[in-house]
């Protein structure tokens, strides 16, 4: 990687590659089978609706891993933050520092918007990623636990 890393926002005509890198990230995290996701979906979320972003990091021309991500909101800050969903490197171009670059300009980005932070979700079994974030002076937010309602449980909850 070059000493400036090159970074740019996926357009509409990304969507085939966004669910590509989504599909390569969940087959990575043994989760493959759970990706529902489709090119037409994505669109209408990410673009339509404009609930997300994605950033494309660059080795020349070629998109070599992406960072999707939203806004989130503190009440205790009074302000959004970035919410990182998804952070994946294809595994040929992992430790040539694409992961730090992409997390250095989510931070810049979040700064630049006034955001007061930048959080994600790792899993446990995922020591290289764990140790990877401690590295960066991330802190694990041991105190608190995750609770999801989806698919049928949300739909009866919304009854």
């Amino acid at each position: 990687m070059d000493a400036e890393a090159a970074f740019r926002y996926a357009q509409r005509s990304d969507v085939p590659l966004i669910l590509r890198f989504i599909r390569e990230l969940a087959d990575y995290e043994k989760m493959l089978d759970e990706v529902v996701a489709d090119e037409k979906t994505l669109e209408e979320w990410i673009f339509d609706r404009q609930k997300a972003e994605v950033i494309f990091a660059l080795e020349g021309r070629k998109e070599v891993g992406f960072a999707l991500f939203f806004h989130n909101f503190s009440t205790f800050l009074g302000r959004a933050g970035i919410y990182l969903e998804d952070l994946y490197v294809q595994p040929e171009y992992r430790g040539q520092g694409y992961g730090k670059a992409l997390l250095k300009k989510l931070a810049a980005i979040a700064v630049e918007r006034g955001c007061g932070r930048l959080e994600w979700w790792c899993l446990d079994w995922n020591k290289p990623s764990i140790d990877f974030y401690l590295s960066l002076g991330a802190e694990p937010m041991s105190d608190w636990t995750v609770y999801r309602i989806a698919g049928d449980t949300l739909q009866k909850l919304a009854e």
